[in-house]
């Protein structure tokens, strides 16, 4: 019987056999990941940006190490059921580093991994100022990845930064040395038009990622409707950080509501919720699981005590 990881690792890969197109909402933490499992999205995308955003309250441009994005890919995928693909930067270094990088990122539960062609520091793809390293360096880190894995069924990720470092067919050309270097799907990131995603679609072997990113308020990168992505041979289609930036926005507006109005916006808020998955926030976040924890491995007669007398929310409630 094989591991909850490998299992999904398993349905991962008869998902991209099916030639459906995969749709990989962004995760930045372990509580965004329940989420995209418990509304009905088949895959999680861990996003390197907003775990970078969330952590530190900077920009994504290489502050967090291999160890800090190994710790949330595992809090991602222990929060989930799905397949989860994440984000393992340029791998930390060379190809001697990505072999551990690899290796934690496995030991992690990940389904899927991409490594970038990006220098050190790295950035957010979507932001200009990016380098590259040689086509035949990362080839060299792809054929690490690939020896390093275990699980032969832990799809590698050749992502190329190479359009808004060098150019398209700098781009292409990249993208087809890293297949035949034995990646198992190609990611090209922030193409800037219909016709390059396309044209790249066509001239790149395998299975191709596309990533339906760019989040500055003037577009860098085309939003396509998802049956057009299909038709020009995407595999898997990522929204890095729609949900996390739903989310700020939404955390902004009570925060400025709050000091404008105190109490009486929250009383507001709450209103708004009522009958709202999130209404009864303990219960959302899986406090009647503990207790079924609690009821199962712990004597019986200290969790009756527990919970005879003791005042506040009683797990189950409603």
């Amino acid at each position: 019987m094989p591991s909850d990881a490998a299992a999904r690792r398993i349905r991962f890969r008869d998902m991209l056999a099916s030639g459906r197109l995969i749709v990989a909402p962004g995760a930045h933490n372990g509580l965004s990941a329940s989420m995209i499992d418990r509304t009905g999205h088949a895959c999680i995308y861990m996003t390197g940006s907003g775990v970078a955003n969330g952590l530190t309250g900077k920009a994504d441009v290489g502050l967090l190490t291999m160890t800090e994005m190994a710790m949330m890919a595992r809090f991602v995928v222990e929060a989930s059921g799905v397949p989860v693909i994440a984000d393992a930067d340029n791998g930390y270094g060379n190809a001697v580093n990505v072999i551990r990088t690899v290796r934690e990122y496995e030991a992690a539960g990940v389904t899927a991994l991409h490594l970038e062609d990006q220098v050190i520091p790295k950035r957010c793809g979507s932001i200009a100022g990016k380098a590259v390293v040689p086509a035949e360096e990362m080839a060299g880190k792809i054929r690490a990845a690939t020896d390093a894995r275990q699980d032969a069924n832990l799809v590698i990720i050749a992502r190329t930064d190479a359009r808004g470092a060098v150019d398209l067919d700098d781009a292409i050309r990249r993208g087809q040395i890293y297949a035949e270097a034995g990646a198992d799907m190609i990611f090209p990131d922030a193409l800037l038009s219909v016709e390059e995603y396309a044209r790249f679609a066509a001239e790149v072997p395998g299975p191709k990622v596309f990533n339906m990113g760019g989040y500055a308020r003037k577009r860098t990168t085309p939003k396509l409707p998802l049956a057009e992505v299909a038709a020009m041979g995407y595999a898997v289609v990522l929204f890095p950080l729609a949900s996390i930036r739903a989310g700020i926005r939404a955390e902004w507006d009570m925060l400025n509501g709050l000091r404008e109005r105190g109490t009486e916006h929250e009383i507001e808020h709450l209103a708004d919720l009522d009958g709202h998955p999130v209404e009864n926030w303990y219960e959302f976040t899986g406090i009647s699981d503990v207790r079924a924890l609690e009821e199962k491995y712990l004597p019986e007669d200290d969790v009756a005590a527990r919970y005879a007398g003791g005042a506040g929310h009683r797990p189950g409630d409603v």
